[in-house]
């Protein structure tokens, strides 16, 4: 993995906080682009992603794929949503071939520390803590220039919000 070049933390203290952060980051996407999500079950995994559905522009709901490893959602890219969570052997992400699928949308992986050796050294890779009955701690690290710009981006858009007086929203 490569190593962390830039990081930011940030407090959530609800789901819909969580989405509005996820919704902000999905509007900055790419085609290729591969957002890592590693958290403890309930750490709002699910929450990010349905943001970041939102900001690319997905009409359709998206809900955890704890059964399906790999779901589809149009938008403005094509989202593609994996979660590892009943992985039972690294082998078997690598044989899906999830990173071949975001050249042509943005791949979220919840559940990516299941098989870390499968995806490249660049990504952006958001851990989520639980700090609260609904606090979370998100802090994304950018792993390669196209993140770390990527993540110059986000905090340009926070600290904008932020002197205008308004959150995430």
């Amino acid at each position: 993995m490569a190593t962390v070049a830039a990081s930011l933390t940030l407090k959530s203290k609800s789901p819909a906080q969580t989405r509005r952060i996820g919704a902000r980051l999905g509007r900055l996407l790419q085609a290729g682009d591969i957002v890592l999500l590693s958290g403890e079950l309930g750490s709002g995994k699910t929450c990010l992603v349905q943001g970041i559905a939102q900001g690319l522009a997905v009409p359709d709901p998206v809900t955890s794929k704890s059964f399906v490893l790999l779901g589809e959602y149009q938008g403005r890219l094509t989202l593609y949503h994996g979660d590892l969570y009943r992985l039972e052997d690294p082998q078997e992400a690598e044989e899906l071939a999830l990173t071949e699928y975001c050249a042509e949308g943005a791949l979220v992986v919840e559940w990516a520390d299941r098989a870390w050796e499968v995806f490249p050294p660049e990504h952006l890779l958001v851990r989520l803590e639980i700090s609260g009955a609904k606090e979370r701690d998100l802090t994304l690290e950018a792993r390669g220039d196209r993140y770390e710009r990527l993540l110059a981006a986000f905090a340009r858009g926070r600290r904008r919000r932020s002197q205008r007086g308004q959150g995430w929203s």
